[in-house]
């Protein structure tokens, strides 16, 4: 099993990602991660995949996935030819005497504590996914209330594959 990154650029449509995603459950395809948003030009989303599967599985996702009618580029995302984050906000039970402790791993993370009350903390982390899972490791110890994550997103390095739409 091979994961894949893609990021689809796409039609902003009413129900574009509905199309999408159900691409993959007609076909039995999992989906790792999914995330989307509307790019610098409001007609677009940007949508990054995450899917794992043997060669077979992942060349039959991007060729079925090009055929979509509001699917206008598609690009894999490649480790070293491409930049990929995540965001987790995480949200921790934290008496007095651990949050020191705990902003000590945050700030050594570049995380920030974003909310605190009498008996918790939330924390903001954004990077790539073995950071977060080194970072959520080190939290092992505390208990995590609350966990929401963004999905990985990405672009791919450079200015040469730029797609320009008009």
């Amino acid at each position: 099993m091979r994961r894949q990154v893609l990021s689809l650029l796409v039609e902003n449509t009413a129900g574009v990602t509905s199309h999408i995603s159900g691409l993959f459950s007609r076909r039995g395809y999992n989906i790792d991660s999914f995330s989307s948003g509307v790019t610098a030009d409001p007609n677009y989303t940007r949508i990054t995949i995450v899917a794992s599967g043997d060669e077979q599985i992942l060349e039959q996702i991007e060729k079925q996935l090009s055929k979509l009618e509001d699917v206008l580029d598609i690009k894999k995302l490649e480790h070293g030819k491409s930049v990929t984050r995540e965001l987790v906000l995480i949200k921790i039970r934290a008496k007095d005497t651990d949050r020191q402790a705990i902003l000590n791993v945050t700030e050594i993370f570049h995380g920030k504590v974003v909310d605190v009350t009498h008996d918790s903390m939330v924390i903001e982390l954004t990077g790539q996914q073995e950071k977060l899972e080194a970072f959520m490791d080190l939290l092992s110890g505390y208990e995590i209330l609350e966990l929401a994550r963004t999905g990985l997103t990405g672009l791919t390095r450079g200015s040469a594959d730029v797609k320009y739409l008009d």
